[in-house]
């Protein structure tokens, strides 16, 4: 097994090229391999980490595109099974230069919302040195949430530190209460959590990223909270120590904010496993998310190690 593992939905986005066009009217689409969990696994793979996923597919075409797209980013597929009965989830995407875009999505009933929990009951995890979680997953059916718990579990059972992002999708849960009550009882089984200004409002009642913060530490698990507060950066507390905010970095323009939040995951989990330290982490998250923001597409920005020290150079910061 790798040093690192997630689970999630791999989705194939059907990009529109042409700007500011309806997807009923837009003519021309590209093809990328998105969803947020797999998004986390590139980046990991990228900065020179193994990682594995956890997923299921379809024997469909698009299900060879994904298998085919995930070893070519060198990411571990021996987790992901085939399901002849049920297709690969995709989703049409607009492309807009101001706000954000349309999508529709073909997910209910997918392949990987029918990942049964027996797949992930007698894996070997004794190599895992950190696992993402995210709330996408046990959104899309009760059978992914109840894999979703399992494989959770068997985590806590041998010590696996977890990082958990929120990641919101309230047209996923459709019962708002139910997504609330479901995420803040996962975030608070978490090592680290990563929620959003934004998430912080829906799920606790406040945008202080302070409050935030408090209302997760909470939890006896629960040891760090990084609150992304977009382009200010990530505020950082522990059970031990105060707050503080790692500023963020500016950026020459915001093309996407597509994958940033995943951006930031990434790169605190690999700034972790090399041994630095919870500031220095939330700094790399902040970097790798402004890295992303300025480039279409939900992962294309995440850097090689290469890029990442040139981005830091261009920054005037020297990461010890």
């Amino acid at each position: 097994m790798s040093e690192v593992i997630t689970i999630g939905e791999p989705v194939v986005t059907f990009a529109a090229t042409d700007p500011d066009v309806s997807l009923a009217k837009a003519e021309n689409f590209k093809k990328i391999l998105g969803g947020a969990e797999l998004n986390v696994a590139i980046g990991i793979r990228r900065l020179g980490h193994s990682v594995d996923y956890f997923s299921q597919v379809g024997t469909d075409p698009l299900g060879d595109y994904v298998i085919d797209t995930i070893k070519n980013h060198q990411i571990g597929t021996e987790h992901i099974s085939r399901d002849s009965e049920h297709f690969t989830g995709h989703q049409l995407k607009q492309l807009v230069t101001v706000g954000d875009p349309k999508t529709f999505n073909y997910r209910k009933d997918s392949a990987a919302s029918h990942l049964q929990s027996h797949a992930l009951e007698d894996i070997d995890l004794s190599d895992v040195k950190f696992a993402h979680m995210s709330g996408i997953f046990p959104a899309i059916s009760a059978t992914a949430e109840k894999s979703f718990r399992v494989l959770y579990e068997k985590l806590h059972q041998n010590k696996i530190p977890t990082t958990f992002d929120p990641n919101l999708r309230p047209s996923l849960w459709g019962d708002q209460e139910r997504m609330i009550r479901t995420i803040n009882e996962l975030a608070t089984n978490a090592d680290i959590v990563l929620p959003g200004v934004d998430e912080g409002e829906i799920l606790m009642g406040s945008r202080d990223p302070e409050k935030i913060a408090d209302f997760y530490l909470k939890s006896p698990k629960t040891s760090v909270v990084m609150v992304k507060v977009g382009a200010k950066g990530a505020f950082v507390k522990t059970k031990k120590q105060s707050g503080q905010l790692i500023p963020g970095f500016k950026v020459d323009q915001v093309v996407d904010t597509v994958g940033a939040g995943d951006g930031f995951a990434l790169g605190v989990i690999t700034a972790l496993l090399e041994g630095k330290s919870l500031e220095l982490a939330a700094l790399r998250g902040n970097a790798v998310g402004a890295m992303q923001v300025q480039v279409l597409g939900d992962n294309e920005g995440y850097p090689t190690r290469e890029k990442l020290l040139q981005f830091y150079k261009k920054q005037g910061v020297e990461e010890k």
